[in-house]
């Protein structure tokens, strides 16, 4: 007589069927919310609250996994707020433009922008796993500016003839958001670069979509003779969770230095309590505080906005309460500077 299988016990069975459950990072991406009253109903958001939501030409984009870090219920939660279009969007605001921080006027070829001294950016891609309504190139025309596989030769060939630049930085969208071949593929042609020192990665995917981190991906970064450096992109303490976690001990272990940038958001991140609490949990991820940006104005951005002094008095607070590794550069991006601007 044969004997029956209990599935809710038999170790076999179980681990079939969590694997069949598993989803790739990309199942994750395609899942994720695009629609504002789908994601106001999985956060139980009431229909009052819903009043202050719009219709926006930028639109919603969040991962499910990063959804489920928001308090159900609270429409104020800094996390919502990061990603929820709202009617203050809409008020026009001077000194508030499509182009903020000057990239346009700094393309040197497709896809190419090169604003500072021994730098040179790359717009990998105008796709992000998330839409950040803050975001600075949230009005930028990737369609015409982007790197595609045909133009990318070019953008090789600047550096190449450019021996001045000693660092290529990954930028988009979210240059992790391209397969592993894309950015490999890139990545190599960079590495045979002999004046390039260092290769940086500006993304937001690891804090935000962990899963893209694989075991697979982390090895084959290893394998880049080039210093690398990855710069994340958390503005609050609650967004790093145990998935995160993991994200990070895996680049770790591939020798890339881990860095974070911030900007610093209106009801969400503006004052110091709550800034301390992200450094001092991102130290414990193996990730240095590295910006605090005031906020660059993009159009439709205004009602994020930090002003200078308020940010001064924040950041006095953040310096006696953390010790001097823990504590961001305070700073803001104006076009046509040669760097970054320091704020003391």
């Amino acid at each position: 007589m044969e004997q029956s299988i209990d599935r809710n016990s038999d170790p076999q069975y179980i681990g079939k069927n969590l694997l069949q459950n598993i989803k790739t990072w990309q199942q994750e991406l395609a899942e994720g919310f695009s629609n504002t009253d789908e994601i106001c109903n999985y956060l139980n958001i009431s229909q009052a609250d819903k009043n202050f939501i719009s219709p926006s030409d930028f639109p919603l984009k969040v991962p499910v996994e990063f959804a489920d870090r928001m308090e159900k219920g609270n429409i104020n939660d800094p996390l919502l707020k990061q990603i929820l279009p709202s009617k203050d969007e809409d008020v026009a605001t001077l000194g508030f433009t499509d182009d903020p921080v000057g990239d346009i006027s700094s393309l040197k070829e497709t896809g190419v922008i090169h604003k500072y001294q021994g730098r040179v950016l790359l717009i990998m891609t105008g796709s992000c796993a998330i839409n950040c309504r803050y975001c600075f190139r949230r009005n930028f025309p990737y369609n015409d500016i982007q790197l595609s596989t045909k133009k990318h030769l070019n953008a090789i060939k600047y550096i190449q003839n450019h021996p001045n630049v000693s660092e290529v930085i990954l930028s988009g969208g979210d240059p992790l958001l391209l397969n592993d071949q894309k950015i490999l593929s890139l990545m190599r042609q960079i590495e045979s670069i002999p004046h390039i020192k260092r290769i940086r990665i500006h993304s937001r995917i690891p804090i935000v979509l962990p899963s893209r981190i694989t075991e697979e991906f982390c090895s084959k970064l290893s394998t880049i003779k080039k210093d690398l450096i990855l710069v994340v992109h958390s503005n609050h303490a609650n967004e790093l969770n145990n998935s995160v976690q993991l994200a990070c001990i895996k680049l770790k272990k591939a020798n890339i230095t881990l860095l974070n940038q911030s900007v610093l958001l209106k009801g969400i991140n503006d004052n110091a309590q709550q800034l301390c609490a992200l450094h001092e949990k991102l130290f414990t991820f193996s990730i240095m505080p590295y910006y605090l940006h005031l906020l660059d104005k993009a159009t439709g951005t205004a009602h994020f906005e930090v002003n200078q002094q308020q940010a001064v008095d924040i950041m006095n607070q953040i310096k006696k309460s953390l010790p001097g590794y823990l504590v961001p550069k305070l700073v803001r991006e104006q076009a046509g500077a040669c760097n970054k601007i320091v704020i003391a």
